[in-house]
């Protein structure tokens, strides 16, 4: 699978073509109209470019309705064309992506490879876009971009999505619907997870984020957002006989998914889950402020430690005799992170000077090396956790809550070792669009 970074593996834009030549295309008495033909040229083939993306739009489409058209069933009688009602003006959606298009049946994507295709996964603390090709049985990234927008900032004390927040992520996804008109996206979903799920104006917000960017965004469960994460990731876990936990430290609710093969090389079957309103923004909030003492973090960490284990309390219940059965008959657990919290941290085993996905992405950590940086830098200062590599400002106030998430993980799920995902809702989202992996356990 190709690197999501934020360059495209197919070049960086290019910067307009100089005009060093202007003066001698000025003295040619020609020049004028051979630039009118070309730029007629351009524009026919812009225009057929559109009209390809939404005949492919609808095909799709019509796909999608005969899929889930009943056996036997007619399609229903086209009536007599009537004079079309004025209707008021609206911002429409990005060319070449129609609004909540369902996805692909599995193997569609086959024949599309020169078609682009495109999610965004709008959270509590992150706005993330990818745009990828088809390619065999994967996908290769065209373009992406990611950027900390703290969507969820006040949200545990208010309720609401702050101006500012709603301010900084509309900036973000700006830059998307641009992304998304520029390599001409043939379909494309977008969703938005916890801080919409739990805010009163989320609603609200989504409406204006269509209305000034026409990006169509789908406020989804827990269960689809983990969903997705599994199916963006699963290809990363350790092999070995049983059922296995996978989890996602989000800004705004952890997600823990177990799941189990039925087939080598299938998707996997979400056999239980549970999400927490708990995430590195969320439990950030909920908590003590932070002091300067060693006492007061530790007590703070403390205060962080129970509350997750508090939500997991129900579900490490569940789990508790199918572990000890798995110990018992196998002798090891498997675990597979996907989250910032994560590939942070693993960035910290490896004493990286900078982040690096080729590193990280599929690496594998002894959890006993997780829990002493988790206890490293929950005694270090705010400004010592900034002198840390890999953490720096943008995440030395939030690591620590998810340090806490870990530990309380890795305390119901004991595995000895930790595999690392820099993928997760995107990807999985790419893969069901594409048709490249049959959905797993139904959507919530």
């Amino acid at each position: 699978m190709a690197r999501s970074t934020g360059e495209s593996p197919e070049g960086p834009d290019r910067p307009p073509a100089s005009n060093a030549g202007g003066a001698q295309s000025a003295s040619d008495p020609n020049a004028s109209g051979r630039r009118r033909r070309g730029g007629k040229r351009r524009g026919r083939k812009e225009a057929a470019k559109e009209r390809e993306a939404r005949h492919v739009a609808r095909m799709a489409e019509a796909q999608a309705a005969r899929a889930a058209r009943p056996a036997g069933a007619k399609p229903a009688a086209k009536s007599r064309p009537q004079a079309a009602k004025p209707q008021p003006s609206r911002p429409t959606p990005p060319v070449g992506v129609p609004p909540r298009l369902p996805p692909l049946p599995a193997g569609a994507g086959q024949g599309l490879q020169q078609h682009s295709f495109a999610a965004i996964d709008l959270g509590t603390n992150n706005c993330r876009l990818l745009i990828a090709r088809p390619s065999g049985d994967s996908f290769v990234v065209v373009d992406a971009f990611s950027r900390v927008v703290r969507l969820g900032e006040g949200l545990a004390q208010t309720g609401r999505l702050s101006d500012a927040a709603m301010e900084r992520a509309l900036g973000a996804l700006r830059i998307c619907g641009e992304k998304l008109r520029r390599r001409g996206v043939t379909l494309a979903r977008s969703v938005a997870t916890e801080a919409c799920r739990r805010a009163s104006n989320g609603p609200e917000f989504i409406e204006r984020v269509r209305r000034e960017t026409g990006i169509w965004l789908d406020i989804i469960s827990a269960r689809e957002e983990a969903r997705l994460a599994v199916l963006g990731c699963h290809i990363l876990l350790e092999p070995g006989p049983g059922p296995a936990l996978v989890f996602d430290i989000g800004g705004g609710s952890t997600e823990l998914v177990l799941i189990d093969h039925d087939e080598p090389g299938g998707a996997p079957r979400i056999l239980d889950f549970v999400s927490i309103p708990y995430g590195v923004v969320s439990l950030t909030e909920s908590c003590q402020p932070e002091r300067d003492s060693v006492e007061a973090r530790a007590d703070r960490y403390a205060e962080m430690r129970g509350r997750v284990a508090d939500g997991f309390a129900e579900f490490a219940g569940r789990l508790a005799p199918l572990r000890q059965r798995l110990i018992d008959d196998h002798g090891a657990l498997r675990l597979l992170g996907t989250s910032g919290t994560i590939t942070t941290l693993a960035s910290v085993h490896l004493d990286l000077p900078h982040y690096d996905r080729s590193m990280v992405d599929g690496c594998i950590v002894p959890t006993h090396r997780m829990r002493d940086i988790c206890q490293m830098l929950a005694t270090r200062s705010l400004y010592g956790r900034r002198e840390v590599a890999c953490i720096g400002r943008e995440r030395a106030d939030l690591v620590v809550a998810g340090c806490a998430i870990l530990e309380s993980i890795l305390d119901l799920w004991p595995a000895a070792r930790l595999g690392v995902a820099d993928r997760g809702i995107r990807e999985g989202i790419l893969r069901s669009l594409i048709g490249i992996t049959p959905s797993l356990g139904g959507h919530a």
